[in-house]
């Protein structure tokens, strides 16, 4: 079964775990985005941000943070939303909040609810945030650029969240149980089908699923029926469109694959070192 990745708030915790991945094979991602300013993969992980650039397999670090970056969503040119937790050594509360970068990741400042929140998985989409805070349970929204949220109850613990690309107020999301749909802005859920894993809604009729087992599957029916495509060929840890056709997912041991056909077949994209 997937499980989202849990990092603790204590210190001393967090900074021996930091310590003991700084010069060992990366793995751990929490979350992927391309950045349109030059169409580089930035690989959000327990132990930093890394860069691929467009054409290369090679991700090296950004910077010299260890951050432990949980949520992460590419918003703009160059701007990238975040949370999680600080690399030992560095400022900030244990619970990071909601934090930007406005420079590819090079340097971060708090937006809000810092010390309060711990976004699990951040979605951006319609100039809204959508995010669920994994330390206290709740899904929140916002409307301007998460400097302020509106609260609300998600059908239990999230993986993951996928908004509609022309509907706001159409979620999907993934928990233990499931696949679940809201089409009031997360005020009410229901179960569809699929297993939980990671989802993706690059089109109006394309919502995907890369579910436990790593076999990537389609729904054109808002989860009621799926289509088998292909296979990661192991548990998934992220899973992003940036088209129908163009699809990056990570494996737990920080490679991460490439569709360019919808998610039928997959090659590696990138393999992150820790250097």
């Amino acid at each position: 079964m997937v499980v989202a990745a849990a990092c603790g708030g204590d210190d001393s915790a967090a900074d021996g775990a930091a310590e003991a991945t700084a010069d060992a094979e990366l793995g751990h991602v929490h979350g992927l985005g391309t950045n349109p300013a030059d169409g580089s993969l930035f690989i959000a992980t327990h132990s930093g941000l890394f860069r691929a650039p467009a054409g290369e397999q090679a991700a090296e670090r950004v910077g010299d943070s260890l951050q432990d970056t949980m949520g992460f969503t590419v918003v703009g040119e160059d701007t990238f939303l975040g949370s999680g937790h600080p690399g030992p050594g560095e400022d900030g509360p244990p619970l990071l909040g909601l934090i930007r970068s406005t420079d590819a990741g090079q340097s971060w400042e708090p937006v809000s609810l810092s010390g309060e929140a711990d976004f699990h998985a951040l979605e951006a989409a319609h100039d809204r945030v959508y995010g669920f805070d994994g330390a206290n349970g709740r899904l929140m929204i916002s409307d301007d650029g998460g400097e302020t949220w509106a609260e609300r109850e998600p059908p239990g613990p999230l993986l993951d969240i996928a908004v509609h690309p022309s509907e706001p107020e159409r979620l999907a999301a993934t928990s233990e149980r499931g696949v679940f749909v809201s089409d009031d802005d997360g005020e009410t859920w229901r179960p569809v089908g699929g297993e939980i894993g990671f989802l993706a809604w690059p089109a109006e009729d394309r919502l995907l699923l890369a579910g436990a087992s790593g076999v990537v599957q389609a729904s054109s029916d808002l989860g009621e029926s799926w289509e088998e495509l292909g296979s990661l060929g192991g548990q998934p840890a992220a899973l992003i469109a940036e088209s129908p056709d163009e699809l990056y997912a990570a494996l737990p041991d920080g490679t991460i694959e490439q569709s360019t056909d919808g998610g039928r077949t997959w090659s590696v994209r990138a393999t992150p070192s820790a250097g």
